[in-house]
């Protein structure tokens, strides 16, 4: 089977079995295995209670993740691994340190549970600003350093992905640190997670739980094993291509987000979109375009993904996010300006 050909039937099977666990979100699931295959990191965003958390141990049994251990550059990986973030941990709780050995006389490396393939990182704005970092840095550069010695956290070759799932409730306040933009933009996706759609969504979430002792995710098996995912990765990158107008749409809909390239758009936007953001935009669109078991990206694929890619990377006018809230979607006002801002930076861009 030919690479995006082995994609796209992984990608429907762990689709197909999620979904029969966590109900009535199949696009973000959608959006948070995308995010997978490009190569990036999400960040789920919703209140308590949407099965944020459930997403990512399910996927992590789907992937084979449960019980699984290895070794890279001699230090030891489990499949995955859960931090509950609060104001206490300190990055060394996320990353490791040296402890002292009584028995050797030396300092030896105590690996922290970010040595995984999938790390869920659970209120994530929790913790303070200084465990925060130590996170998106290994995010960012693939690698921790322990001790004076650097660990590699991930290596595509032997199929060791590492993928970050980090959650946050966009409601409370107190003793939260919210992530600032240059942290957020770290993930390459923001996929907000909301209330069931409808009424018979929601019977449905609680009939899979009214005559159960446990969860409903014991019952699910792995699908794929988690070199899957490295050799996903790979294939998407090499073989979906980009025809040359949905790229022209992509760099056009990222320029046209800055106030000071389109002017309009200052009603909603104070500051836009940097070319890492497109660079994150064409990459999710590929992955996208790869679990519709495509090989070219269409604007359609753009479509889908413009909004989890680039609402956490715009900083939304704050006089229209007031004007909102003042009308009583204080908790969504931002959310709505985005969007909006978007749809209108998107006409206009694939207008020729």
């Amino acid at each position: 089977m030919s690479g995006l050909g082995e994609v796209s039937e992984g990608a429907r099977a762990i689709l197909r079995e999620l979904s029969r666990v966590v109900v009535g979100y199949d696009e973000e699931l959608k959006l948070v295995l995308a995010a997978l295959v490009a190569g990036g990191h999400v960040l789920l965003e919703g209140v308590p209670g949407v099965a944020k958390t459930t997403m990512a141990k399910g996927l992590a049994r789907l992937l084979g993740l449960d019980g699984l251990e290895t070794t890279l550059d001699g230090a030891p990986f489990r499949g995955w691994s859960r931090v509950q973030f609060t104001p206490d941990l300190l990055p060394s709780d996320v990353t490791g340190s040296l402890v002292f050995n009584p028995a050797t006389r030396e300092f030896e490396p105590r690996f922290g549970p970010v040595f995984c393939y999938l790390l869920l990182a659970d209120e994530i704005n929790r913790a303070i600003p200084r465990t925060q970092s130590a996170l998106l840095q290994a995010m960012q550069e693939r690698e921790v350093t322990i001790g004076g010695r650097t660990y590699r956290l991930e290596d595509l070759d032997r199929g060791k992905f590492f993928f970050v799932i980090a959650t946050q409730n966009p409601v409370e306040q107190e003793g939260t640190y919210p992530l600032p933009e240059a942290q957020l933009d770290r993930f390459l996706m923001r996929v907000i997670v909301g209330y069931p759609s409808s009424m018979e969504v929601e019977k449905e979430v609680y009939r899979l739980h009214l005559y159960r002792a446990t969860e409903p995710i014991e019952d699910l098996e792995p699908v794929v094993e988690p070199g899957w995912a490295a050799r996903a990765r790979v294939a998407v990158a090499r073989e979906v291509k980009v025809p040359e107008h949905v790229l022209e749409v992509a760099v056009r809909l990222v320029r046209l987000t800055r106030p000071e390239v389109y002017e309009p758009i200052s009603r909603y936007f104070e500051l836009g979109a940097s070319p890492r953001a497109g660079i994150s935009l064409l990459k999710a669109a590929k992955a996208y375009a790869a679990l519709e078991g495509r090989d070219e990206v269409r604007l359609e694929d753009l479509e889908a993904v413009a909004f989890p890619v680039l609402n956490h990377r715009l900083l939304p006018n704050t006089e229209s996010v007031v004007e909102l809230s003042v009308s009583g979607r204080r908790f969504t006002a931002r959310y709505e300006v985005v969007k909006e801002g978007l749809y209108k930076a998107l006409n206009e861009a694939k207008k020729s």
